[in-house]
């Protein structure tokens, strides 16, 4: 009976240590911006960014185009937002309030451009294919 069960739990422990490596390479090779929460402030919002650096770079800047979109699909608001410092393979995270806009106004968020991109070698003309963004919570983030 041990003979057949070590050989099992060894395949299943093969298969999770893949899943866990398949999982990782998602984000090797790419910086991940999750939209995670938007935070009533007043009569503003505040919304907090968590970025994934997934490369071997250091950026020194890294300026994203965000746009907001109400529940009829219509802009509300648009805005540049510094996320850089972000070094390499580190998770940070960003706050920043989005003024004039309540949080339930807020239907969307788009990821318009990334307006400003640099590491130590200067500016990278790579930075749109590198930036993946994702939603934690009910309002989608697209790009």
């Amino acid at each position: 009976m041990t003979k057949r069960i070590l050989p099992r739990l060894a395949a299943l422990l093969v298969l999770g240590v893949v899943a866990d490596a398949q999982a990782a390479g998602d984000r090797t090779g790419n910086v991940q911006v999750e939209l995670n929460k938007l935070e009533p402030n007043g009569k503003a919002c505040r919304a907090y960014i968590v970025l994934e650096n997934g490369t071997e770079s250091a950026f020194e800047t890294l300026k994203l185009d965000l746009v907001m979109f109400d529940a009829d699909g219509v802009v509300a608001k648009r805005l540049a937002v510094e996320t850089a410092p972000l070094p390499a393979g580190k998770t940070s995270l960003k706050v920043f309030g989005i003024d004039g806009l309540s949080c339930a106004r807020v239907g969307r968020v788009l990821l318009n451009d990334v307006m400003a991109c640099a590491d130590a070698s200067g500016t990278r003309d790579d930075c749109p294919a590198l930036v993946v963004p994702v939603a934690r919570g009910p309002v989608a983030f697209v790009k």
